[in-house]
């Protein structure tokens, strides 16, 4: 396996916005950027073309951009669209963009926006007013209504949302709503409702493509279960990249010693309101961004855990290393 640093930046073979819409065949790393800011907090745009080009030379082959970890609600309306337009026009893989918002109405500008820009599709996640199952399959039978012909990945992340969507709930959607390709499993644990998703098709549902999310800490178990790969934003793509190629190919073994070499730095990344900060700053160091800076209100790290970051990058590279 390639070390993470050892790879040279690559520049993508076309710049112009990818034309390729999203649908049910889409597989492998959908990596959520990060969105970079200068020090002062406005948005750093040449960080968004060297971020791009890092994913991409990682093993991206797809980008997920104003999520949740991306910052979205943090940037204005004008901020997003310059988000969308340099990130479309530089990536030469698919471009999927959040666009969740209080109204239908927001939803639909948004993402009209986006596949004006080349993005081959669109992230809703469902606000957390919903409490009932035919309220939240409503709605996102509403959501398809309004985004007509657009393709779009329904978000089941229930630890942020508070939304419970149970299998029943989602195959609904899917059986409902034939623009709904993909869905981004986010539930921990989550486990079972990947198998349930996947023994529904295999009973002869319609089928979906599923990307999982929580920062890859089970993506190994997830690839077993039936996954097609990651759509998350651990600060090493290139991890999530040849666990789901090294599945595929049915070596779980050597899956695995990859998956546990990364494993400790993904567990400390995951810490709630401290991973964001700590995943900028591990692509700052890696050159992916040029800053670290998490737009305010955000988490400056201090100096015990920038120790502990350096700590377990220096075993992960030494677990690497033996690996070979």
């Amino acid at each position: 396996m390639t070390r993470p640093d050892d790879q040279t930046r690559q520049q993508p073979e076309a710049m112009m916005p990818a034309k390729t819409l999203l649908d049910e065949t889409a597989q492998g790393v959908f990596t959520i950027a990060a969105t970079p800011f200068l020090p002062d907090g406005a948005l750093d745009i040449e960080s968004l073309d060297s971020m791009v080009d890092f994913y991409e030379a990682r093993g991206a082959t797809g980008l997920t951009i104003l999520g949740i970890m991306g910052e979205a609600g943090k940037l204005s309306a004008k901020e997003s669209g310059i988000v969308i337009d340099r990130v479309t026009a530089r990536a030469s893989v698919p471009v999927v963009v959040g666009v969740s918002a209080p109204g239908l109405a927001g939803i639909k500008a948004m993402a009209d926006t986006a596949m004006e820009r080349g993005a081959a599709g669109v992230m809703v996640a469902p606000p957390a007013t919903l409490r009932t199952d035919d309220q939240i399959i409503g709605y996102f039978q509403m959501v398809a209504e309004v985004l007509g012909k657009t393709p779009w990945v329904l978000q089941d992340f229930p630890l942020v949302t508070e939304v419970q969507m149970t299998p029943r709930v989602i195959r609904t959607i899917m059986d409902s709503c034939p623009t709904c390709v993909m869905l981004k499993h986010e539930d921990w644990p989550g486990l079972e409702k990947i198998s349930t998703l996947r023994r529904q098709e295999a009973e002869g549902a319609r089928r979906i493509s599923i990307l999982c999310g929580n920062g890859g800490m089970f993506l190994l178990e997830e690839m077993l279960r039936g996954a097609d790969g990651a759509m998350t934003g651990f600060a090493y793509p290139e991890m999530m990249a040849e666990v789901v190629r090294l599945t595929k190919a049915e070596d779980e073994g050597r899956a695995r010693d990859v998956f546990d070499a990364y494993l400790p730095l993904m567990r400390y990344e995951s810490q709630p309101g401290l991973g964001l900060a700590i995943r900028k700053h591990i692509l700052a160091k890696r050159g992916a961004i040029a800053h670290a800076t998490v737009r305010r209100p955000g988490t400056v790290l201090s100096a015990a855990t920038l120790e502990e970051i350096e700590t377990l990058i220096a075993r992960q590279e030494a677990r690497l290393a033996a690996l070979g």
